[in-house]
């Protein structure tokens, strides 16, 4: 099997913080547990006025993304957006100084 390394490609990033509006929307929280789409652990969960628990997510061209504590949301060329776990960020970014 052949072996490859990433390219490097320059993006902008920024830790999810709620209430930026960061994200693409919510899911209920009962829908997320319901469906049984993903691992639920670390899953940001907001607690809205009326007491619905909201998860945040992104969309991007492979589907819905669920925003997990600590992560960093990716901001490419073209508009495509990524979540990236703050366990990897540092590892697969680095700053660029201007």
């Amino acid at each position: 099997m052949k072996k490859y390394r990433r390219v490097s490609l320059n993006v902008e990033a920024q830790k999810y913080e709620p209430g930026k509006g960061m994200e693409d929307g919510f899911t209920l929280w009962s829908d997320v547990i319901t469906n049984g789409w993903i691992v639920t652990d670390k899953l940001i969960k907001i607690t809205r006025d009326n007491g619905e628990v909201v998860c945040p997510f992104i969309q991007n061209r492979r589907g819905v993304i669920f925003i997990r504590t600590g992560d960093y949301i990716i901001y490419e060329e073209g508009g495509e957006r990524h979540c990236c776990g703050a366990d990897k960020f540092p590892n697969r970014f680095k700053e660029i100084e201007e």
